[in-house]
């Protein structure tokens, strides 16, 4: 029956993180509801992937290597990560994740890159870390999307390629077909796939 819900009201629910929502997804949003007033968006923030099935969200918009095979959806770009700094800041020094941010990626990058023994300062969110860089801590990997728009960092070379990550858009089988989340997913993508922060790939699951 929830399927068949083909009405342009209702309310979704959004699961996505922190960084994505300020610094890519609230306008979007703010756009569609906007466009939709008869639908209510609920966001919840989280760093963890809500699990869809038992409807803790309706929808995610995740950055992930390998989205769960049970949810459907459209991988909608590439977040591109670099390395940024402070130019008066602390040259040699290093910011990095704190082990419970669940960077392991990262975590790797940097010990392949002998970056911890200068690393004296985690934080276990990425606005920390481009606050800790923007405050001269120290050198840190942080999404080109968001580090691009702080005006006192320079990006330090060209993003690294095994740190680029996929940006997906997901949601239940069950609800593929329910008018406004169709139309949700929709809007989004449309934004996202035009989005010049974001290096595009292509692919429906």
């Amino acid at each position: 029956m929830v399927g068949r819900d083909l009405r342009l009201s209702g309310t979704i629910r959004v699961t996505t993180t922190d960084t994505l929502l300020m610094g890519l997804l609230s306008p979007i949003f703010a756009d569609f509801q906007r466009t939709h007033p008869e639908i209510v968006l609920e966001v919840a923030v989280s760093n963890q992937l809500f699990n869809l099935s038992q409807r803790d969200a309706d929808v995610a918009v995740r950055p992930s290597p390998t989205p769960p095979e049970h949810l459907v959806g459209r991988r909608i770009g590439t977040i591109a990560q670099a390395i940024y700094a402070r130019s008066d800041g602390a040259a040699d020094a290093w910011v990095g994740p704190d082990r419970h941010l669940g960077y392991a990626a990262l975590d790797a990058w940097m010990a392949k890159q002998g970056a911890n023994a200068c690393c004296r300062y985690r934080v276990d969110t990425m606005f920390g870390m481009l606050a800790a860089a923007r405050d001269g801590l120290g050198r840190a990997v942080l999404p080109s999307y968001l580090a691009d728009a702080e005006p006192t960092l320079t990006r330090l070379g060209e993003p690294i390629p095994e740190l680029a990550t996929d940006l997906w858009l997901l949601t239940h089988p069950d609800l593929r077909r329910v008018a406004r989340i169709r139309a949700f997913m929709a809007f989004v993508a449309e934004v996202l796939v035009a989005d010049e922060r974001l290096q595009q790939s292509h692919g429906m699951e």
